[in-house]
């Protein structure tokens, strides 16, 4: 198993279903008063942020590079977070952080490690043609704090001890109704507030999907003796032991030899209700270890099931859904933390063009045509992982059946890229294989200089990348708003698992990374890209 098993995120139980807009104007009938009367009643914002984890902070630093006016509203007084929750990043969200410029920033605060795996196989990264063919090791608390600190260099407001708890649309907008009693009116709301989101519910969005078969309890606590640490397999099914406090070296979690442990049990049933307390834990402890270890002194307590669940849309008019607002699935594989802050790489932007003008209403559609599918493929994976995570004989034979099967290399690679998100491939339709899929990072010759195509995405900017001669590709209409780069590059074109791909001629980038048009030397579909992508031609 992979060593995310021991630093599993904490999920919220997701509900389903969802208040319709009526029934939040019976619970709120202060914002149907407002609207129309008293536009002053509420602090305007071309954007409003429910949830200030990584996915809100990541689209809050996405939509100020814009320059659009953002706001975060988290329901947290401080930017304290209670425990260590998820355990880091994988190979394609370094990749993210790095063409913002900040994964620096993380790296110097993490352990970097080969961290994808399924079915008991670890899928080593190190081969791939990526900056970052690792994972990293670094708890949510340290990601939460590095990103919060970004967002205040990059001048955001973030509302601290209040939540969303209600919202009213029309065709200008959203009035957002807060805890406290106060209202913020914004062009879009997004919600970002976990499993149980209040967004979704409140925006009428149905959150279908597959309940839970399987429960449990996740803790960081004291404990008198130490228990087994590492990953174990019993009667009960899977549970682990491991010290916040661990070094990884040559590949292998060193833990600490004191401190706070984290504990992960399979609880004997499913549907336990409310909030679990120390003597539910203690109780675990026993049925499965014989023993409590003398548990005391939680920093917290919390359950995950495998509740697996999809928003149908992750877009209702201008309400939208990122993380896991929009999709809760098992933790395993750590792929949560992935999604989100790659939803809001993916939507910050496009919402940024909305807002400015510059696109149509409708590149929001994309959104989701995008991201839906990727999350419902990490649906898929983690069900699968749960089905092979238990323990009788037959579930065993065929656990080890996988095994084999991804030790062949085409089969490794494959989910290898899947499963660090490098293989990611967005439906643009026919073509090169570059296509949809990220721009690697090379090594580029602009002028007398070396620089890195992550280099230029610093500002979350489209860049048209031109190989050919000087002045081949003309964008002259979209010049205010696609910067164009006349790079050189004689090195090998490669993509994760794919291999080696033919050099093209130019390459459209969009500001999240993924390539939107490739060139054979002509600029065929370049006009139409650019109008996809970024707006009608300027002919003022």
């Amino acid at each position: 198993m992979s060593m995310w098993l021991s630093k599993w995120a904490v999920r919220e139980r997701a509900n389903h279903g969802g208040a319709s807009d009526t029934a939040t104007d019976r619970r709120y009938p202060a914002l149907r008063a407002n609207q129309g009367h008293d536009e002053r009643a509420a602090s305007r914002h071309a954007v409003v942020i429910a949830g200030g984890g990584p996915t809100g902070l990541m689209l809050a630093g996405e939509l100020a590079l814009a320059g659009v006016d953002v706001v975060v509203v988290e329901r947290r007084a401080s930017r304290e977070l209670a425990g260590s929750r998820a355990g880091g990043l994988h190979a394609r969200t370094l990749e993210a952080l790095d063409q913002r410029g900040i994964v620096d920033r993380f790296l110097a605060q993490g352990q970097v490690a080969q961290v994808a795996g399924f079915a008991g196989v670890m899928l080593d990264l190190s081969g791939f043609p990526t900056r970052h063919p690792y994972g990293l090791g670094l708890w949510q608390n340290h990601i939460e704090r590095i990103l919060a600190d970004w967002v205040d260099e990059l001048g955001v407001n973030i509302h601290r001890g209040c939540e969303v708890v209600g919202l009213v649309q029309d065709e200008a907008g959203v009035e957002v109704a807060l805890s406290d009693g106060t209202s913020l009116r914004a062009q879009y709301l997004v919600g970002c507030d976990g499993g149980r989101s209040r967004v979704r519910k409140a925006a009428g969005i149905d959150f279908p999907g597959w309940d839970a078969t399987t429960s449990h309890l996740i803790a960081e606590v004291e404990m008198a003796q130490t228990p087994p640490l590492g990953i174990h397999r019993s009667g009960f099914g899977i549970h682990s032991f491991g010290r916040v406090e661990y070094e990884i070296r040559n590949g292998e979690v060193i833990y600490g030899d004191a401190g706070p442990v984290r504990v992960m049990l399979t609880e004997a049933q499913v549907g336990a209700g409310g909030e679990p307390t120390l003597e539910d834990l203690r109780v675990a402890l026993i049925a499965v270890c014989g023993t409590d270890y003398g548990v005391h002194s939680p920093t917290w307590i919390s359950r995950f099931t495998d509740a697996t669940r999809q928003a149908a849309t992750y877009r209702e008019r201008r309400v939208l859904l990122a993380g896991d607002a929009a999709h809760v699935h098992a933790p395993d594989g750590g792929q949560g933390l992935q999604l989100g802050v790659q939803d809001a790489v993916n939507l910050g932007w496009k919402l940024a063009q909305v807002i400015k003008g510059i696109s149509p209403d409708s590149l929001l559609d994309s959104y989701h045509a995008e991201r839906h599918p990727v999350a419902a493929r990490v649906l898929r994976t983690t069900m699968a992982s749960i089905a092979l995570r238990r323990g009788d004989e037959r579930t065993t034979a065929l656990r080890e059946t996988v095994a084999e099967l991804l030790g062949a290399e085409e089969s490794r690679q494959r989910f290898a890229a899947m499963l660090s998100g490098l293989g990611i491939r967005y439906e643009l339709g026919d073509g090169h294989p570059l296509l949809g899929r990220r721009m690697p990072d090379l090594d580029l010759l602009v002028g007398d200089e070396s620089m890195r195509v992550y280099a230029l995405l610093r500002e979350a900017r489209p860049v048209l990348l031109d190989f050919g001669a000087p002045g081949a590709v003309d964008i002259g209409a979209w010049a205010d708003r696609v910067r164009v780069v006349e790079a050189g590059y004689d090195g090998a074109w490669e993509l994760p698992a794919l291999g080696a791909v033919t050099a093209p001629a130019a390459v459209l980038i969009r500001p999240d990374g993924y390539v939107a048009w490739v060139g054979d030397g002509s600029d065929a579909g370049l006009s139409t890209a650019l109008s996809e992508w970024f707006g009608g031609a300027n002919t003022a």
